[in-house]
């Protein structure tokens, strides 16, 4: 990934709580010949102190018909890419612009690459454990939560002889926090503000992570 110093998200504790709070992630894969990618639901498994080269462990499954788990090396390197909120930034909204033009559009966002060797399960009890531990992540806060056992055992058998179980140790973290740091406070500020009468979801969600952003940052 393309890290410059001004837009690098170097806090782990924040980075694990932006992959929970994504809950899925891009596996990407080569097969000898061009890349493959599948979205999957992910949980990161962290130690209480990661280290250097030691970062835990993501966990997910795909279908057994999907064919990336055959055509990756075993051990080869993966990448897993959790994405979050972006938005196109407007050179328009920056008071720089009224003042001497030069300014040009731009991409805001929030993104995440987890890379390390790939292992694929197809033991029962391993794809059992981590399906049940999707589902109470996604089911536990709801009034009426639906769990693993609600269904017949030998029907959830023949769903995990169906899927696939994926585990990246995860060897390197980087993450990218592009929300134009780059720029000076006025710029930022007015984006941000502007990015509120976007349509859709993204914009907001990145206008308050510069609002946040900005916040932290000392003033001159």
């Amino acid at each position: 990934m393309y890290l410059p110093p001004h837009f690098t998200f170097a806090d782990l504790a924040e980075v694990g709580a932006f992959v929970d709070a994504a809950q899925s992630a891009d596996l990407v894969t080569f097969d000898g010949v061009k890349p493959v990618a599948t979205l999957l639901p992910v949980i990161w498994d962290r130690p209480a102190e990661a280290g250097e080269g030691s970062y835990g462990r993501v966990l997910g499954h795909l279908a057994i018909a999907n064919d990336q788990w055959q055509t990756a090396q075993p051990g080869a390197q993966a990448l897993m890419i959790v994405h979050g909120p972006q938005a196109y930034i407007s050179p328009s909204w920056y008071e720089s612009t009224a003042r001497h033009g030069r300014t040009v559009p731009t991409w805001n966002y929030e993104l995440v690459h987890l890379t390390g060797p790939v292992t694929f399960h197809r033991d029962p009890e391993w794809l059992r454990e981590i399906v049940t531990r999707l589902t109470r992540r996604h089911e536990d806060g709801r009034a009426r939560p639906w769990a693993v056992t609600d269904a017949p055992r030998d029907f959830i058998n023949g769903q995990l002889r169906a899927i696939v179980g994926v585990e990246l140790t995860v060897t390197s973290v980087e993450a990218k926090q592009k929300l134009g740091q780059n720029r000076g406070r006025a710029d930022q500020a007015a984006a941000a503000a502007a990015l509120r009468d976007e349509p859709g979801p993204g914009p907001a969600a990145v206008a308050d992570l510069m609002m946040a952003n900005l916040a932290d940052e000392p003033t001159a």
